[in-house]
């Protein structure tokens, strides 16, 4: 073991020997074991959201040292920039949107075969829109005893407001963060489910605006608030804190989360290249245990650590806002209307649940939602799906990280899904109520009214085929 590869855990064992304990007594105590790491100083990349909560914490609570590892954490200015730094090698590994590497490994966009050994969370997202289009809206949404709107909230009552500003001639526009995000498939999701067309893409059209009544463009997360205020958008899906700050600052109001339109939705990815899963065994290994910690410490005992965690994330060098906003999502909380603040205990998500397990049927859903779109322009056999979310997703890592823990005492067998097939049961908690099998994602597609299924395709500004 070398000088540098000594964590806190190691020299308290150390300490522990010298002063004669027993064999017993410290094989009792909870202890690393350690992997001999090929490579132990390592850069990641993150963008300002709070879901990238487990990167934080595994480097601030200490969980990469004990595996030996010596990271870095830089913040990155857009999507693009973080998937192009872990393609050069200039990060080592990232927080990623989870449709980014299903979509470099298939080819759309840029093309390189990146992998994930670990899921960062579930849920986290929200759909907000402007003053003027919620007063518009609120006039076609019930409300309950308590004078307050009923949730969810269905895109049903933004329908007739998009009708109107088309009459008006005016362009209803909307902000999502980049075109394989979740926050894209889950708004297309939501408008879709209440009869709004959110557009195509095509292989000669990647506007995704063929077709459309609502025009969806990317707006980097942190500038959502400033490009809604400025009336560029009239709307948008974004992750924490950006929905908040919304309502903080009096521009827009909230009105579903994504946890209301598909209840404990695989959120972000931790993202490597396969060459450096293939170059770094261990170190692979190493750091999805320190996560997989990360988000133990993130959700146990009720969510007691996550005031500490607000206050850690609002720090400039990571997410950057001010703790009473990350708060009111990150503690279990949801501000819509100004001083309409609910309780969702899991509005954010990160080890229950099995939230850290990269299920393929995850991976599944998010291709049949480039099909859907035409970011996929051709029809795929079910097959394809399977091979293809088994190239990317792997559980198999993810497996071999977790029973370390388990081995050395921190963490329990029944907090991971060992011996699953890879695939969820069938998931029916959806805004519209369709039931997805990942095993059968051609079957799911054809559920849909609005979007593309079987034969299929764009072709100019129109769908064609069967």
């Amino acid at each position: 073991m070398t000088l540098l590869a000594v964590t806190r855990r190691a020299l308290i064992a150390a300490l522990f020997a010298s002063t004669a304990l027993t064999v017993a007594s410290v094989a009792e105590a909870q202890e690393t074991v350690w992997l001999d790491v090929e490579k132990d100083e390592l850069t990641f990349g993150f963008i300002k959201l709070t879901d990238m909560a487990p990167l934080a914490i595994a480097y601030e609570k200490g969980y990469f040292e004990d595996e030996g590892l010596f990271v870095t954490l830089e913040a990155q200015a857009n999507w693009k920039v973080l998937l192009d730094g872990v393609i050069t090698g200039e990060l080592d590994g990232a927080h990623m949107l989870a449709g980014q590497p299903l979509a470099a490994t298939i080819g759309y966009g840029t093309e390189a075969h990146i992998i994930t050994p670990f899921s960062m969370d579930l849920n986290g997202n929200g759909i907000t829109v402007s003053n003027e289009v919620w007063s518009l809206m609120k006039e076609n949404v019930p409300t309950g005893a308590d004078g307050l709107p009923q949730h969810p909230i269905k895109a049903d009552a933004l329908k007739p407001v998009v009708e109107k500003f088309k009459a008006e001639g005016r362009r209803f526009d909307m902000g999502m963060v980049f075109p394989v995000s979740t926050h894209n498939y889950e708004l297309r999701y939501w408008l879709a489910a209440g009869g709004i067309h959110p557009g195509f893409y095509s292989p000669s059209d990647t506007s995704g605006q063929i077709m459309a009544e609502a025009f969806l463009s990317v707006t980097p997360p942190p500038q959502m608030p400033s490009t809604l205020e400025a009336g560029t958008i009239y709307g948008y899906c974004v992750g924490e804190p950006w929905n908040q700050q919304a309502v903080f600052k009096g521009i827009g109001v909230p009105v579903i989360t994504d946890y209301e339109i598909w209840k404990n939705n695989p959120e972000k990815v931790f993202g490597i290249t396969q060459e450096f899963a293939d170059e770094n065994p261990n170190t692979t290994l190493a750091i999805v245990k320190a996560l997989i910690r990360a988000a133990k410490w993130l959700d146990e005992n009720d969510n007691a650590n996550r005031m500490e965690a607000v206050e850690i994330l609002s720090q400039p060098k990571y997410v950057g806002a001010d703790a009473d906003v990350i708060a009111n999502s990150m503690t279990g909380t949801f501000e819509y209307e100004k001083g309409d603040k609910r309780e969702i205990p899991d509005f954010n998500v990160f080890y229950r649940y099995f939230a850290t397990y990269p299920y393929y049927s995850d991976a599944v859903w998010y291709l049949t939602q480039m099909r859907r779109w035409g970011q996929i322009a051709e029809p795929k056999g079910d097959s394809w799906y399977d091979e293809v979310a088994k190239s990317v997703y792997r559980p198999d890592i993810y497996e071999k990280a977790a029973r370390l823990l388990v081995e050395e005492g921190f963490v329990d067998e029944a907090d991971f899904p060992f011996g699953s097939d890879g695939y969820r049961e069938v998931q029916s908690e959806f805004i519209d109520d369709v039931e997805f099998d990942g095993r059968k994602p051609n079957e799911y597609l054809g559920h849909f009214p609005i979007g593309l299924k079987g034969e299929q395709r764009v072709e100019g500004s129109e769908v064609v085929g069967g």
